[in-house]
């Protein structure tokens, strides 16, 4: 029996979505009709709904999703709630087996959705599931997962040895450094642009901790699932392109969201007596790098904006030093 539900997706036997993608967007209408296009037209074998949070957008998203895609189930927020309350408010509604969080800038290849639920039926017990993503001209993107934050990453991270041996392992952990992601293993984060998990596990995490407003927030809940026996696991066959970054066009506002939520992890999940460390460390790779381009920016100007943005970020520093920056905290 075919369903009577226009916003499920291949369900010819009826029985409902078994995977719901959850979008969320924030002035990023074309990007996101863009993605949705290639979702529909990429994914044939696995019956699914979309359901997509739009966080208070002032460029028309919601408007020009509603009228291309009514069968979208749209969620058109008054303000924005940032990417992991807004993926926890549409998760609500979600009613596939498995929930796919997947960035509005993003384009779906090759039945990448299709192949990462055939990926996560292969592997249950990994219980989190990733794919793998290129930039915008189809060359590697290598951060659709990483390497848990730890006292020796976040040296290597400060002091610049993971950027300057990028393909050490040793030397460049979170980054997988040599590691060319053309082969599946298990992996300590499946970055939230393209993760996949059961929507009763998440509902068992409690989903994401809206502490964090943007970033950090699938580091924190891939901990809490290792904690539970959770293994996530990346397959090369399941591949998008993710363009990254179209939502925070300030470099000194990432900035600021990424080294405080890297100190919100190290707050929950390092060991109590290296918390310090890890927080002088923290502060320390934005002051270094302040200073530094400020002295390179006296001898070339080819320096200069990295200076300013740096330098921008170190004199925000009230703002991230003590955690997760709060909703509204960074203009």
């Amino acid at each position: 029996m075919a369903t009577d539900d226009p916003t499920i997706l291949n369900d010819p036997a009826g029985n409902g979505p078994k995977v719901s993608v959850m979008l969320v967007n924030w002035n990023t209408r074309e990007m996101t009709l863009d993605c949705i296009r290639t979702v529909f037209a990429q994914t044939s074998d696995t019956p699914f709904e979309v359901i997509c949070v739009d966080n208070g957008s002032h460029d028309g998203s919601a408007e020009a999703i509603a009228r291309e895609f009514p069968q979208v189930v749209l969620m058109a927020e008054q303000e924005n709630h940032g990417f992991a309350l807004a993926t926890n408010i549409s998760v609500e509604r979600a009613r596939g087996k498995y929930v796919l969080l997947l960035n509005t800038d993003t384009l779906v290849l090759d039945h990448a959705i299709d192949r990462l639920v055939a990926f996560a039926e292969r592997t249950p017990d990994a219980k989190i599931w990733g794919g793998r993503t290129l930039f915008e001209d189809r060359t590697l993107n290598p951060t659709s997962c990483w390497g848990r934050i730890t006292p020796w990453s976040v040296t290597c991270m400060a002091t610049g040895l993971a950027n300057v041996f990028k393909n050490s392992a040793w030397l460049n952990p979170e980054g997988y450094g040599g590691w060319d992601r053309s082969s599946e293993r298990t992996v300590d984060i499946v970055q939230g642009s393209f993760l996949l998990i059961e929507k009763a596990f998440w509902d068992k995490l409690g989903g994401f901790d809206p502490a964090f407003f943007m970033y950090g927030e699938e580091a924190d809940l891939c901990a809490r699932a290792a904690s539970l026996g959770a293994r996530p696991h990346m397959t090369p066959e399941a591949t998008i392109v993710h363009f990254g970054g179209r939502s925070t066009t300030l470099f000194a506002n990432k900035i600021v969201y990424v080294l405080g939520s890297r100190i919100g992890l190290i707050q929950r999940h390092f060991p109590i007596f290296w918390r310090p460390y890890g927080r002088f460390m923290s502060l320390f790779w934005v002051g270094w790098r302040a200073f530094v381009y400020s002295m390179f920016a006296r001898v070339s100007k080819r320096y200069a904006g990295q200076a300013e943005q740096w330098s921008l970020a170190w004199q925000r520093r009230a703002i991230w030093r003590n955690g997760p920056p709060s909703r509204g905290a960074v203009s």
